[in-house]
């Protein structure tokens, strides 16, 4: 039997844009899983925004990342995950633990940046390792990926403070220490997003395509096109999901029981696995 990071190679390999939903918990990990899609992306931002009520500031830790993605892959098993490694919640040894970890969880990738931690105490810019100290997190995380053959996403952030030049320059890097995906965060414009794909030397680029932020978001359609193979939505599930929640108080505030775009409770039950449950524990049942 394949294993996850096999599985997700040949899925790689394949014609077409791989779309991966950005999942936090075990319901919206069920949930894609039922819509048909093969991965998912174990997002910061989203675990960042269900744990703590808050920003995607390193504020999160390894533990809650790792039980995070836990939670997803126990409710969808078969889901070849992704998880955000963020830094590698330290230096180049903690990074070995992070991608170590993740493998012999079943996750089929591991994404490992470059952005200093601790960050500075502000939200904005993302200053970045010096290149060699970079490099070598990276080194680090491929040596590591040997023990489950996890695959390795390389991520720079350094495009909005040192430039598409040294991002460009990181992403060759990348490629020869090994990794087996590149992720330029935040680039302006197509052309950078083709500079990046040319310095990935074939090997897969994943991109972010939610909107609203300041980086360059291409439709799916227009990735493939311009050479990127993976792509994750972050917000396209956790921003519904708390206009939901929202919702639902707005009701309750008002006197109501329920908005109006509540699931039916029959609906919401099974959704839920109620009736799997019933299914699964009939084999358990002590006849009277």
């Amino acid at each position: 039997m394949s294993t996850a990071p096999e599985r997700l190679r040949a899925l790689l390999a394949q014609p077409g844009f791989v779309t991966m939903p950005a999942v936090w918990d075990g319901l919206s990990a069920k949930l894609s899983a039922e819509a048909g899609f093969e991965t998912s992306f174990l997002s910061g931002s989203c675990v960042a925004a269900s744990r703590i009520g808050g920003p995607d500031l390193d504020l999160v830790s390894f533990g809650e990342m790792h039980d995070s993605f836990q939670m997803a892959r126990g409710a969808a098993p078969d889901t070849l995950v992704l998880a955000d490694g963020d830094h590698g919640h330290g230096n180049a040894m903690n990074v070995q633990r992070t991608v170590r970890a993740y493998g012999r969880g079943g996750a089929a990738a591991v994404l490992i940046e470059d952005k200093i931690t601790p960050r500075a105490l502000t939200a904005a810019g993302k200053p970045c390792l010096p290149r060699e100290d970079a490099r070598m997190k990276i080194r680090a995380a491929v040596e590591a990926a040997k023990e489950s053959g996890i695959l390795i996403l390389a991520r720079t952030d350094c495009r909005p403070t040192q430039g598409i030049d040294e991002a460009v320059a990181r992403i060759e890097m990348y490629v020869e220490e090994g990794a087996d995906i590149l992720f330029l965060d935040s680039p302006e414009d197509d052309d950078e997003i083709r500079r990046a794909v040319a310095a990935a030397a074939d090997r897969p680029s994943f991109v972010v395509l939610s909107p609203g932020a300041p980086r360059a978001t291409p439709s799916p359609a227009a990735a493939l096109e311009l050479g990127m193979k993976i792509g994750t939505f972050p917000t396209a599930m956790l921003s519904p999901a708390i206009a939901g929640i929202r919702a639902g108080l707005d009701a309750l505030a008002a006197g109501g029981a329920e908005a109006a775009g509540a699931l039916a409770p029959a609906d919401l039950r099974e959704t839920l696995g109620y009736g799997v449950y019933d299914r699964d524990a009939a084999a358990f049942i002590v006849p009277d």
